[in-house]
């Protein structure tokens, strides 16, 4: 397997649970009647779609692709920001429309008479920023990593991933970059 793959197959196990853990936490802490249980339940339900997803779309691809066509250059803090953005408008609108459905079954299911449009939205909205910051912040950090762990120096920008290394293209850290 090549280490695309595997970095590909690792960022999504990570995205995914770190977005599920963020967003389920967010949900039930914002429902007003935190349980374990019912966090435990859409942490473990969000985590299976996050990874469904995490495993159907290609997020790299999509990013670099969403950044070429900006005209961002990979790697680089606006396509950062852009991705992150097309990243969060992927997860989270599916995850928090599993887990406000499952949140109004449960309620309805007790005598609540909740209007699920209004529920909706408003978690989505508080979601869509929940999720924005946790892949701001944790997709660099898992890729840098999962690139430390795998020995792969990380590409600087230009158009074509750009040199290896550091500044000015100056290899760093590893067997070929040793000073």
């Amino acid at each position: 397997m090549k280490f695309e793959r595997k970095i590909g197959i690792l960022m999504s196990i990570l995205m995914g649970v770190t977005m599920s853990f963020g967003l389920s936490l967010t949900g039930n802490l914002l429902s007003g009647k935190f349980t374990w249980q019912d966090f435990l339940m859409s942490f473990l339900v969000s985590t299976l779609l996050s990874l469904v997803i995490g495993f159907i779309v290609p997020m790299k691809k999509v990013g670099d692709a969403a950044a070429r066509k900006a005209g961002i250059r990979p790697n680089s803090l606006p396509a950062h920001f852009l991705t992150s953005l097309i990243s969060d408008l992927i997860y989270t609108p599916v995850i928090t429309l599993v887990m406000v459905f499952m949140a109004y079954m449960n309620a309805t299911a007790h005598g609540a008479q909740i209007p699920f449009l209004p529920m909706f939205l408003r978690s989505l909205v508080i979601s869509l920023i929940v999720g924005y910051v946790l892949i701001f912040i944790f997709m660099p950090l898992f890729m840098k990593l999962l690139f430390k762990a795998f020995k792969i120096q990380r590409p600087m920008g230009g158009p074509q991933g750009g040199p290896q290394g550091g500044p000015q293209g100056r290899p760093q850290g590893g067997p070929q970059g040793e000073r």
